[in-house]
């Protein structure tokens, strides 16, 4: 399609794209409206590739006549740096962003049943570490996350760009009955390791094959960490040993190495880029 000039920031026709800063304001507005953001030609090919169905996009007009790939049917709009830095509220340095259709999030049995190893937050609401678990959850084998009700949104913009969109390659679900949902977990065949440093917690690397075996990992947010219902629910409270008095990692780093530990057995026997979904527990 040709590509459509925007000049006046009020102009309609870009609503989706309205102060992309204000995260009250895209809460209110992306969810409910049935949409998401992606920014940069990588993430929105990977969004585009996981089947979401492209709205518009809106870019720089310098760029208009770079991009390739994108579908029939979906409006492109373009406007000067200026007028686009002051509609969404920020200096779009990759010069390009999407607006997509969301889809239905699976319901958590059927996620359970198809998934081997699963991640299941609770309370995580800054975007930057839920794209970087995600993204590591991707490269490391998990299957599935879990979402407690006041988790952040994986499709927000910075999730998604954090991800470097693997929130798309992730099947997730959020939950409407939290502490509940623990014990579906529990009931599916998942053993819940809740990831704490106190006292009485055991070494990830002590786990036993049967706790691997079908391991469902419980992380709360950054500083106040799992409620004392989660830590409750779970079957077995498991640490990472540190080092110098270091008491504990960002929550997204102690996500990657546990994912690591969780699913090295197979991909070791499996090789490097060789491991895949639902195979990845010892």
């Amino acid at each position: 399609m040709p590509a459509l000039t925007i000049t006046d920031p009020d102009d309609p026709r870009i609503g989706d794209y309205r102060a992309l800063t204000d995260v009250e304001l895209r809460t209110r507005w992306e969810p409910p409206n049935g949409l998401f953001i992606a920014e940069g030609e990588l993430v929105i090919g990977r969004a585009l590739r996981a089947g979401y169905r492209m709205r518009s996009a809106f870019v720089d007009e310098k760029r208009a006549g770079q991009l390739t790939g994108l579908p029939d049917g979906a409006p492109l709009y373009t406007a000067p740096p200026a007028v686009l830095e002051s509609i969404t509220g920020f200096h779009v340095h990759r010069g390009v962003l999407a607006s997509f259709h969301r889809r239905p999030l699976p319901e958590l049995p059927e996620l359970l049943t198809r998934a081997r190893s699963i991640a299941v937050l609770e309370g995580l609401n800054t975007h930057t570490n839920l794209g970087a678990l995600f993204r590591s959850a991707a490269a490391l084998g998990i299957d599935a996350v879990v979402l407690s009700p006041n988790c952040a949104d994986p499709l927000y913009r910075r999730a998604v760009r954090v991800s470097m969109g693997e929130v798309f390659a992730i099947p997730y679900a959020k939950s409407d009955d939290w502490p509940g949902t623990l014990a579906a977990i529990r009931g599916a065949g998942f053993t819940l390791l809740a990831m704490t440093p106190a006292p009485d917690a055991v070494s990830l690397r002590a786990l036993t094959p049967q706790q691997r075996e079908r391991p469902a990992l419980l992380l709360g947010a950054e500083g106040p960490g799992l409620t004392r219902a989660a830590m409750d629910a779970s079957d077995v409270r498991v640490v990472i040993p540190m080092f110098n008095g270091v008491d504990s990692l960002n929550v997204a780093t102690a996500a990657a190495v546990a994912f690591y530990e969780l699913g090295a057995g197979n991909q070791a026997a499996a090789g490097p880029g060789q491991a895949h979904a639902g195979g990845q527990q010892q």
